[in-house]
């Protein structure tokens, strides 16, 4: 598939990497523009390009949208000439301390129903409940006893497969997620956001989640981070917020 993906963050680089990796035609950009974009995001072959070029292929299928959450709307514009069909796929979470005050989020919208109100288009969301140590480091082939199982929610059927399978494809299992409306399921806080579950795993914890504990749990874990390195967007080290996450959302 030729695929766009707009952020080279952790979560943007491995998915630059794995997809080009498994045969997917690559473009990848940031904000800073392609000079910015080291030889090792690009070492299973993604080509930088600049934003809008990552986007204004007719002939695009997939955008990935790996930016943080409050910058999304400023990437509407360059959306609009999409056509209706191709995929657009986000990845972000809103954290209060990160994102500033959103107040649709605050009053309890779903991250992802005020992400597609923001670019007025259908999205899916996807790899946003996978942490960057854990994408980068635990992917398994297919049929892996052990595979970390990632949800994936959209509101049109076709896109989701389509989401489902790449997610296969960055070596994990694709948990059908339902629409968007389901997805504070995989927000934080969530027994499903982080916790590095198989499929079955994934399932049980998906319909043990709770919509009204779920942001409190969130605000502890941010402020159990924040105790130990200092600050709210600093990530711990590698196993410490998995751990943490399942201790408090499990």
């Amino acid at each position: 598939m030729k695929i766009g993906i707009l952020g080279t963050g952790h979560i943007g680089t491995t998915l630059t990497q794995r997809l080009s990796a498994a045969g997917h035609d690559v473009k990848v950009a940031n904000s800073r523009g392609p000079e910015s974009i080291g030889p090792g995001v690009l070492a299973a072959g993604g080509r930088t390009v600049l934003a809008a070029e990552a986007v204004i292929d007719v002939d695009v299928e997939v955008v990935i949208l790996s930016v943080p959450l409050h910058r999304l709307p400023q990437l509407a514009p360059l959306l609009t000439g999409l056509p209706s069909g191709t995929v657009v796929i986000d990845t972000s979470n809103y954290y209060p301390q990160r994102d500033g005050r959103i107040e649709a989020i605050e009053a309890g919208q779903v991250e992802s129903l005020w992400v597609a109100e923001q670019l007025g288009r259908p999205v899916v969301k996807a790899w946003d409940a996978i942490g960057s140590h854990s994408f980068a480091a635990k992917g398994k082939p297919a049929g892996s006893p052990d595979r970390i199982a990632i949800p994936v929610a959209a509101d049109d059927d076709q896109d989701r497969v389509v989401g489902m399978a790449l997610v296969e494809d960055t070596g994990f299992d694709a948990f059908d997620a339902g629409p968007l409306a389901q997805s504070w399921r995989q927000q934080p806080g969530s027994p499903c956001y982080c916790t590095d579950l198989t499929l079955d795993e994934m399932r049980e914890q998906w319909a043990a989640a709770d919509a009204r504990r779920s942001p409190k749990r969130r605000d502890l874990a941010v402020a159990a981070i924040q105790e130990r390195v200092g600050d709210a967007t600093t990530n711990p080290d590698a196993e410490y917020g998995m751990r943490l996450n399942r201790t408090l959302f499990i």
